[in-house]
């Protein structure tokens, strides 16, 4: 007898089994279909002992100290601030675009309020934004849209950017300084021995058990809990009855090295040329020391595990659907990316974890 049926070990679902079972001393069931925790964060040591983010590099930052002090408690960091550079034109450019990228474009020598005179004259207006082609073009106009922003995103996404919605690229600065990081929030660090470790800690609670390589439907007639949380997707949940949710997926490929490093900088943009979007060389951030060295090449496609909800308006039209469904599960919870067809970052999903928790969970 369970207390919580959680479905899915990622952040969700661990962050309130640890709620759940020190806070609440309930008994709680992860049940995971993978043959790991930690969801897509998950890393691990490879054959030459480099440490390896398998779904894609995850680079952790927040300015949410509630959520960085709560995980803090289950790993110490490796501070470290993200760098992004993008080949265009033959040269590896600073990415996000900022004073130095223009000026390394065009043999330039702006300064940043000059920079903003320069984008001035080639921004284009658009009288309301609706798309990520509307965002950048209003920002920087077409010419630096087209090559560093178009190709990239219609290799990621399938789509061109006219028909993706305008959060897409919305989410990607434009800088009038000389800053290079990619992100700018107050806490950037990796958890110091890697995110399997830390999910490690999170569940180790012993009110907490763990079922891994195991659908939660072939169980449901063998175990009794009370209430579940639910963090897979909301379109298999229930059978697809209006239809699947689309998303795009990744195909990784890897490669180790005889050399010390590869790349200046932990990634690196091709948003115009070859098929692979990006290349990752993840010790750059993890700060792991190491003779060899381990790179991954990510080639976006239509087919595979579910990664990134596409953002268009039918397909948001088409998760209400199932939305509306949920309304009347009273004693389940549905939570996280899947479950709520929306793509969030590491931090905001720990942050919904403990609000469900504080607000609903520990109070019903």
């Amino acid at each position: 007898m369970f207390d919580f049926l959680i479905v899915g070990a990622g952040f969700a679902g661990c962050v309130l089994a640890e709620r759940i079972a020190s806070q609440l001393d309930r008994k709680v069931l992860i049940v995971e279909k993978r043959d790991h925790i930690g969801g897509n964060c998950y890393d691990y040591y490879n054959d030459d002992g480099i440490l390896v983010h398998k779904y894609g590099p995850h680079y952790f930052r927040t300015n949410n100290e509630k959520v960085f002090d709560y995980l803090s408690q289950f790993s110490q960091w490796h501070y470290c601030q993200y760098k992004i550079l993008a080949y265009v034109d033959g040269q590896l450019l600073p990415f996000p675009v900022n004073l130095d990228t223009v000026n390394i474009l065009y043999g330039l020598n702006l300064s940043s309020f000059e920079l903003g005179k320069f984008f001035k004259k080639l921004r284009q207006p658009v009288r309301k934004i609706k798309t990520s082609e509307d965002v950048v073009v209003a920002q920087v106009g077409r010419e630096l849209y087209e090559k560093f922003f178009k190709n990239y995103t219609r290799k990621q996404w399938g789509l061109d950017p006219s028909e993706l919605d305008a959060s897409v690229c919305a989410r990607i600065p434009v800088r009038n300084n000389r800053d290079g990081r990619y992100f700018n929030d107050k806490y950037q660090a990796m958890p110091k021995h890697g995110y399997t470790e830390m999910f490690k800690k999170l569940i180790s609670h012993p009110n907490i058990h763990l079922l891994l390589k195991t659908d939660y439907k072939e169980i449901l007639n063998g175990i009794s809990f009370n209430k579940m949380i639910y963090t897979g997707p909301i379109d298999e949940y229930f059978d697809y009855k209006f239809g699947r949710l689309p998303y795009r997926s990744l195909r990784f490929e890897f490669e180790t090295l005889a050399q010390e490093w590869y790349q200046p900088v932990s990634q690196v943009n091709y948003p115009n040329d070859y098929d692979f979007t990006r290349i990752v060389e993840i010790k750059h951030a993890t700060g792991q020391r190491h003779q060899k060295t381990t790179i991954v090449r990510e080639y976006p496609t239509g087919e595979g595990d579910p990664y990134y909800p596409i953002p268009r308006k039918e397909n948001y039209l088409l998760y209400e659907k199932y939305r509306k469904e949920t309304d009347r599960l009273k004693v389940i919870y549905f939570i996280g990316r899947l479950a709520n067809y929306r793509y969030y970052n590491m931090d905001e999903v720990v942050a919904l974890a403990l609000e469900l928790f504080e607000t609903r969970i520990a109070v019903s």
